[in-house]
């Protein structure tokens, strides 16, 4: 008999659902995996897709996690100092086995002070502002440090979400999610770094969340 690994995701206002719930879809695949979307309430939680998630569990209700996992989003700004979420990210990432997070979701768990001496991935906007917060820039899709798995921006949550399978179940249950969920992205653009997509595009970007606080 499998035993139980419960994975949680912090899901707040505005997330980027896809940072929550791509990797989800991944772990969801891992024999024994429990999936638990977390808020401060059991409410439905707006994402910034302009749709809601509803939580499994609330901070009360969660169970220890062996893995807490951190989403990025343009609400992030609004807990970065929140107290609350700060003591359960807290809380919950000192017993888990693995304390990971996705996008700028590195820049919350360094807020709690669970990245110091750690080097991380973030997405490529924010990326600089981890040494904030004593962690050190990784520019890399996905960035393992001990206990500590950080993915990059958004869609490299897919590729952390595998790795993580792997850690977890080992390299044929992470190969078999991978398949099973036909993972072999093609891009019909180029355009997915700001190396790789220009200056021009990079400035687009950036004006797209100037008035963005994290």
């Amino acid at each position: 008999m499998t035993n139980p690994i419960h994975i949680g995701f912090l899901i707040y206002p505005q997330v980027t659902q896809l940072d929550a719930t791509g990797p989800a879809q991944v772990l969801s695949l891992v024999p024994g995996a429990i999936i638990h979307f977390i808020w401060k309430t059991t409410d439905p939680v707006p994402t910034d897709a302009g749709f809601a998630i509803l939580p499994t569990d609330d901070f009360d209700s969660c169970p220890d996690l062996d893995v807490i996992c951190i989403p990025g989003g343009l609400g992030q700004g609004a807990i970065m100092d929140d107290q609350d979420v700060l003591a359960f990210v807290r809380r919950q990432g000192e017993q888990a086995r693995y304390v990971t997070s996705v996008c700028s979701g590195s820049l919350l768990l360094g807020a709690a002070g669970l990245l110091t001496n750690y080097k991380a991935a973030c997405h490529w906007l924010l990326r600089d502002r981890l040494p904030d917060f004593g962690a050190e820039p990784v520019a890399e899709r996905v960035v393992r440090d001990r206990n500590r798995i950080s993915g990059g921006g958004v869609t490299a949550g897919i590729d952390f979400g595998l790795t993580l399978a792997e850690e977890l179940a080992g390299e044929q249950a992470a190969k078999i999610a991978q398949l099973f969920l036909e993972y072999d992205p093609c891009p019909p653009f180029d355009a997915g770094t700001p190396e790789k997509a220009g200056p021009e595009l990079e400035a687009t970007v950036r004006a797209m969340v100037a008035d963005v606080s994290l």
